[in-house]
């Protein structure tokens, strides 16, 4: 079974996960640290930036799926060229920070000229914008569905200047990208990624909401050490076996 194909078969089974080393994240250590640990905790996939040499060193030292994530067309191109096995059009959310927006229109548009430079053969995931209303994010999911895009990812938004504290805290953090969740998986038959926010807390609350998959960044990738980041990965991945594991119990 081939990389990419393993993936496609945790999301069927809706035990997917994804952890995010960061679209940012250029810090080769860094994401050398969370492509270990996604890679020994028996995760899904890692997510990585469009970096040559990240991708070369990402690949060097794991056999699972690289997503390359980016919101530049010809990057993700180039990405398929360096042995990406999906790509991924997003994350968004970390590019909010610097004041970086994203219409509806302008996703599409993005999309369509991927698919262009690499055409229907390359695993595709494109990141609906958490801001949009959700009339615009569901139009703009089944506008992908039809020019072939494989996977959609919810983001939140969140811009709370005072988060509660303890379980609250992180609950708020992924609240919009679960209604997100909700609100598509009724709507579109693609199967959906949710990511902002997502880690052992509320991970579980993803799947009920119908995400086939989750996509892991800061639970992960902020932490200090490698043991902890192997921890935080086994317990995601032990949610979602449990999740498909339930899924089964009630066919």
């Amino acid at each position: 079974m081939s990389r990419i194909e393993s993936f496609k078969k945790a999301l069927s089974e809706k035990r997917a996960v994804k952890i995010i080393a960061g679209i940012d994240n250029f810090d080769a250590k860094s994401v050398e640290k969370v492509v270990k640990a996604a890679s020994c905790s028996g995760a899904s996939a890692v997510d990585i930036c469009a970096n040559p040499d990240i991708i070369a060193m990402a690949r060097s030292i794991t056999d699972l799926p690289l997503f390359v994530s980016s919101i530049d067309p010809q990057e993700l191109a180039h990405a398929v060229v360096l042995g990406a096995d999906a790509i991924e059009l997003g994350n968004f959310d970390a590019l909010y920070k610097k004041g970086k927006t994203f219409s509806a229109a302008q996703v599409l548009k993005l999309a369509k000229e991927t698919i262009e430079l690499v055409g229907n053969d390359i695993f595709f995931c494109v990141t609906i914008p958490g801001e949009l209303e959700i009339a615009e994010q569901i139009e703009l999911a089944r506008e992908l569905e039809l020019i072939g895009v494989d996977l959609i990812q919810t983001e939140g938004h969140f811009e709370k200047e005072m988060p509660s504290n303890g379980v609250r805290g992180l609950i708020e953090r992924a609240e919009l990208t679960i209604s997100n969740t909700i609100e598509l998986s009724r709507n579109i038959e693609l199967p959906i990624m949710t990511a902002t926010g997502i880690n052992p807390t509320t991970a579980s609350l993803a799947f009920a909401a119908g995400a086939s998959a989750i996509g892991c960044g800061s639970c992960v990738n902020k932490l200090d050490s490698e043991i902890s980041m192997l921890a935080v990965s086994r317990k995601l991945v032990e949610i979602a076996e449990n999740n498909a594991q339930y899924a089964v119990e009630l066919v």
